[in-house]
């Protein structure tokens, strides 16, 4: 895409304190990854739970404090700034955490809901409930609404007051963690199909973070694949689908459930335990679990770029020794 990115990430860590009184040491839960995104674009992070997505968005909104790297929001780099800096910050970064219910207030109702980012940055000169009006008419609520609360929310409509929450204060970005997390597949549907009219309209940029490959496929632009923190592969969604490069990003696709029976036959098993963090293996962290793996793997990391494999796939490679599905 041209013109300057909306936010750009630069070779950010995380890293968090363990041990004991007189042993002291750090893992990494975001190891050094670097990307763009675009206004008006939709960019998706994707990986097993643990892989350091959610970690990541944090940093980025400035609930987590990163380690190295630098990340710059709309010209302004924004990881050195204090809370009253990143308070300025967020009118234009909003984030949509995971949990549809949990994340509103039961004491609050769905007007005093939508209209808190006006109060919270001071804004004046608005009328609240037209405003509520406004945002929950946007989002494909009645205005009616407005009197509920929580409890009186089903999934569905309480995502939706959130993605209105969110847009309240017309943001240039919004994150959204697990954005269908808990939701029937129907309303899976009708949430993302939100999502994507309201960047059309108010030309939002969006960083998607979620294990839910249909969700990736349906909304982002571009995606990037973490696994331990890193970064194993990135590029254009379409495709990636269509020829992943990465074994680990085949093996997420392949397991991604399909309605086909034959296809269904083709998934890549891999072994379930997953390496911690406070031991990561050395050379390539992925040989552990790699189908693909030879000698090299287990000593040497691999090359960085879009694809960070030793021996990156050609499309439709099948693992070595084809495994029994389970």
């Amino acid at each position: 895409m041209s013109g300057s990115p909306i936010l750009s990430v630069r070779d950010v860590q995380v890293s968090f304190p363990v041990g004991g009184l007189t042993t002291r040491s750090a893992i990494l839960g975001v190891a050094g990854v670097s990307f763009d995104v675009h206004r008006g674009e939709t960019f998706a992070l994707v990986g097993e739970s643990g892989s350091g997505k959610t970690t990541l968005a944090r940093a980025i909104n400035g609930l987590q404090h990163v380690s190295d790297g630098s990340i710059t929001f709309d010209g302004e780099r924004i990881d050195v700034l204090g809370k009253s800096g990143m308070k300025q910050i967020r009118r234009r970064m909003s984030m949509m955490f995971q949990d549809p219910v949990g994340s509103l207030s039961p004491r609050m109702t769905v007007g005093d809901l939508v209209t808190e980012p006006f109060r919270i940055h001071g804004t004046e000169g608005r009328n609240l409930r037209d405003e509520a009006n406004r945002l929950l008419t946007l989002v494909g609520l009645p205005a009616d609404f407005a009197s509920r609360y929580p409890h009186q929310l089903s999934g569905g409509q309480a995502r939706r007051v959130g993605v209105a929450r969110a847009i309240a204060l017309n943001p240039s970005l919004i994150i959204a963690d697990e954005p269908t997390a808990g939701l029937d597949v129907s309303v899976q549907g009708e949430v993302l199909n939100l999502l994507n009219e309201l960047r059309e309209r108010l030309g939002l940029a969006m960083v998607i973070i979620t294990h839910n490959l249909h969700v990736v496929h349906h909304v982002a632009d571009r995606m990037a694949v973490m696994y331990l923190g890193r970064f194993v592969e990135t590029g254009e969604t379409e495709a990636v689908f269509a020829a992943p490069r990465h074994p680990y990003t085949a093996a997420l696709l392949s397991a991604n459930p399909e309605p086909d029976p034959d296809r269904a036959h083709d998934r890549i098993t891999l072994p379930a335990e997953v390496p911690s963090l406070l031991s990561r293996p050395l050379g390539c962290e992925f040989h552990t679990r790699c189908p693909w793996a030879q000698s090299i793997c287990t000593t040497a990391q691999p090359p960085s770029g879009n694809v960070a494999c030793h021996f990156p796939l050609e499309p439709g490679a099948r693992p070595p020794s084809k495994k029994v599905p389970s």
